[in-house]
C-alpha cells in the first residue's frame, strides 16, 4: 500500500494509531525517541497480526534527526502517504510564576517546531509539485488549546494552540497539491502523559466534570485519526475533531 509515519508511536494515542493503521494495510513507520523496547513491542504486535512496520528513531525537535528519519523512510521504497504528528511532551503542573525559559522552549521545540519539521518533510514527499502522489496529515492537538490549562500547564496549551494554527494555514497552503491536513483535539484520555504532568490519576479525578462522565481511550482517538487519513474523509481538510467527552 503505502507508508504512514506516526511520531511518538511507542505508547498511548500513537501506539493505538499505529496498530489501527497497520490493520488498514499501511506499512507503519513507528517513530520513537528513547524507548526502543516499547517501539519494538508495537512492531511485533503489528507483524504478529500480519501487518508491516519498521522503527525510526528521532527526536522530532532536532532538525537533523527529522531529516535523517525521513531519509530512512525514503529507503523503504514505498511512498509516504500519511503523517500523524503525535509526539509531544508535558512537564509537571505549574502556574506561570514557576515556568522557566528552558521548560517553555523545550515544550515549544517538540510540540511546535517538531510538528513543523515533520510537516515540511512530508509535504516535500507528498506534494504534486514535488512529484508526489498526494497524502494526508493529521496533527494531534489537545482540548487544552481551547481551554488553556490554567494552573496546570499553560505552556503546553499554548503549544497546542500553535498546532491548531499550523493545521489551518497548512491545509490552505497545500490543498491544491493533493494533501489534506486535519487535526484532532483529545481531551482527558487514559495515557501516560498525565504521569509526566505529575498526576497519573488525573483523568479519574476530573472525569466527573465532563458531560460524558468518563475519560476516553487511546483507541477512540486513533479511530478518528485513521478516518481523517482515509478516503472516507476525502473532502475534509482544515478541520478539527473534538474528542473530549463534550467539554
Amino acid at each position: 500500500m503505502a507508508i504512514a509515519l506516526v511520531t511518538g508511536a511507542s505508547r498511548g494515542i500513537g501506539k493505538a494509531t499505529a496498530l489501527q493503521l497497520a490493520s488498514e494495510g499501511y506499512t507503519v513507520a513507528v517513530n520513537f525517541h528513547h524507548n526502543i523496547k516499547a517501539a519494538t513491542d508495537v512492531i511485533n504486535q503489528i507483524v504478529d497480526a500480519g501487518g508491516k512496520a519498521f522503527a525510526v528513531r528521532a527526536d522530532i525537535s532536532d532538525e537533523a534527526q527529522v531529516m535523517a528519519m525521513f531519509d530512512s523512510i525514503d529507503r523503504e521504497g514505498e511512498p509516504l502517504a500519511a503523517l500523524v504528528n503525535n509526539a509531544g511532551i508535558l512537564f509537571e503542573q505549574s502556574t506561570i510564576e514557576n515556568l522557566s525559559a528552558e521548560r517553555i522552549n523545550r515544550v515549544l521545540a517538540t510540540n511546535v517546531t517538531g510538528y513543523f519539521l515533520c510537516c515540511r518533510e512530508a509535504v516535500k514527499r507528498m506534494s504534486h509539485k514535488h512529484g508526489g502522489k498526494g497524502g494526508a496529515i493529521v496533527n494531534v492537538s489537545s482540548a487544552a488549546s481551547r481551554l488553556g490549562a490554567p494552573g496546570e500547564y499553560v505552556d503546553y496549551a499554548a503549544s497546542k494552540g500553535a498546532v491548531d494554527s499550523l493545521t489551518t494555514g497548512l491545509a490552505l497552503e497545500v490543498a491544491a497539491q493533493g494533501i489534506r491536513v486535519n487535526c484532532v483535539r483529545p481531551g482527558l484520555i487514559y495515557t501516560d502523559i498525565h504521569a509526566s504532568g505529575g498526576e497519573p490519576g488525573r483523568v479519574d479525578r476530573v472525569k466527573s466534570m465532563l458531560p460524558m462522565q468518563r475519560g476516553g481511550q487511546p483507541e477512540e482517538v486513533a479511530q478518528a485519526i485513521v478516518w481523517l487519513l482515509s478516503d472516507k474523509a476525502s473532502y475534509v481538510t482544515g478541520s478539527f475533531l473534538e474528542l473530549a467527552g463534550g467539554k
